[in-house]
């Protein structure tokens, strides 16, 4: 195929895609979005004759006419026609520019979370896992610049190698992973059990990297671990927010509660999220009715998640535990308790993760995007999202544990004195 049929393919391609495609891509976002339950405005510049100012006001895409389209991208395709006729290299792949459009596109908007796989890098990030998890035991936020991690799995490999919440993955094996989609990352950490992976580490309070080896092994990772603590006191761990979670959840306190109950415990340390409809269950146990969040999309629109009536411990005093590494559904529960000043959270600030992206496959095999397309707020609005949850206890671990876990210990002094 020419330059020349690609240049007309791509230039109403786009066209199409800027004068109504946004709006049918809206429709598919939402479509996809609502089946996941069950389980744009984009601002353009105004168009002068003039070299266009920084500081030149936006219109709506609405406002615009097909002509004033057109005007609009006549910049880039002089620019296309610069590097077809002028640039050192020739012949330039136009398949290579067209996607670069694409990503530059998406980089413009801003946001790390929103980004462009092309067909390969999509099908790598897709394909199913085959046999048990085998890795290195760790949770991670792919959504940021580089890899990072929310926390580790007890007595995991990455625990026993020292990976702290925030630590940033720059190498794996030697391999720079600067602008690599963290979903491709984590596909290159996995692997078999029994074989080695090396990863360069970057730590924000460490003046320089380093670099780990760590040993994969076979991952097992239980959803709810609850116990009876001294003063009849319920003891209840989540360690992720999966679809079991919320029953094994309120099955634990089911069991564990009973008259003599003074108090409970929900541990949400190193918790890193996971289903929304499960973050609302949990909470739903502590609350009647009251909201839990409000999750806000593009346009304005606002939906409102309020727990359900009926929860086993909506009167019992309440602790829950957060740090670091709790992230995203756990920060939805913790701060939806904060705000309604049901119970305490003790511990250390959490990780801050509250946006909800969705990848839109392209025609023709093209690849994907992925887009932000809602963030999470707490009852009271607070934003979640790179803020975090700071505790009404901060308690700070020592980097030796051998003095026991002091936080624990605090949630338990709180609740006997009540």
């Amino acid at each position: 195929m020419s330059s020349r049929v690609l240049k007309f393919l791509i230039g109403m391609g786009l066209v199409i895609f800027l004068a109504g495609g946004i709006f049918t891509a809206g429709l598919i976002i939402g479509a996809a979005y609502e089946g996941i339950r069950e389980e744009t405005n984009l601002l353009l510049p105004e168009i002068f004759s003039a070299p266009i100012s920084s500081t030149a006001p936006s219109l709506n895409r609405e406002s615009l006419s097909h002509d004033e389209i057109q005007e609009l991208f006549r910049p880039f395709w002089e620019t296309w026609e610069i590097v077809q006729e002028q640039f050192v290299d020739q012949p330039v792949d136009d398949l290579e520019l067209m996607r670069g459009a694409i990503q530059g596109m998406l980089d413009s908007l801003g946001d790390s979370a929103t980004s462009y796989m092309d067909p390969n890098q999509y099908f790598q990030a897709n394909s199913q896992l085959e046999g048990e998890y085998e890795g290195i035991g760790v949770y991670v936020d792919p959504d940021i610049e580089y890899l990072t991690v929310i926390s580790t799995i007890p007595d995991s490999p990455a625990e026993e190698a020292g990976l702290l919440p925030g630590d940033e993955i720059i190498e794996v094996d030697g391999e720079d992973m600067t602008g690599i989609d963290g979903n491709l990352v984590i596909r290159r950490v996995l692997g078999p059990a029994g074989t080695t992976v090396r990863l360069l580490v970057r730590r924000k309070d460490l003046s320089q990297p380093f670099e780990v080896e760590i040993l994969r092994q076979k991952i097992s990772v239980p959803s709810v671990e609850s116990r009876i603590l001294e003063g009849d006191i319920v003891y209840v761990k989540i360690f992720g927010f999966g679809g079991k979670a919320g029953g094994e959840f309120h099955d634990a306190l089911q069991t564990l509660i009973s008259d003599d109950t003074v108090g409970v415990i929900l541990d949400l340390r190193g918790n890193p999220g996971g289903l929304l409809n499960v973050s609302v269950d949990v909470a739903s146990e502590f609350l009647d009715g009251e909201i839990v969040l409000r999750e806000k999309f593009g346009g304005g629109r606002v939906e409102i998640h309020r727990a359900t009536e009926g929860g086993l411990a909506t009167e019992i005093p309440l602790v829950i535990l957060i740090n670091g590494g709790s992230a995203s559904a756990s920060e939805i529960v913790a701060g939806a308790i904060q705000d309604h000043a049901r119970g305490i959270l003790v511990g250390e600030t959490s990780f801050g993760k509250g946006t909800v992206q969705n990848w839109i496959q392209l025609e023709g095999e093209s690849g994907a995007v992925r887009v932000t397309i809602a963030r999470w707020f707490t009852p009271n609005d607070r934003q979640i999202h790179q803020s975090g949850l700071a505790p009404d206890i901060e308690i700070l671990l020592a980097d030796e544990l051998d003095e026991g876990d002091i936080q624990l210990e605090k949630a338990i002094e709180i609740l006997l004195e009540k």
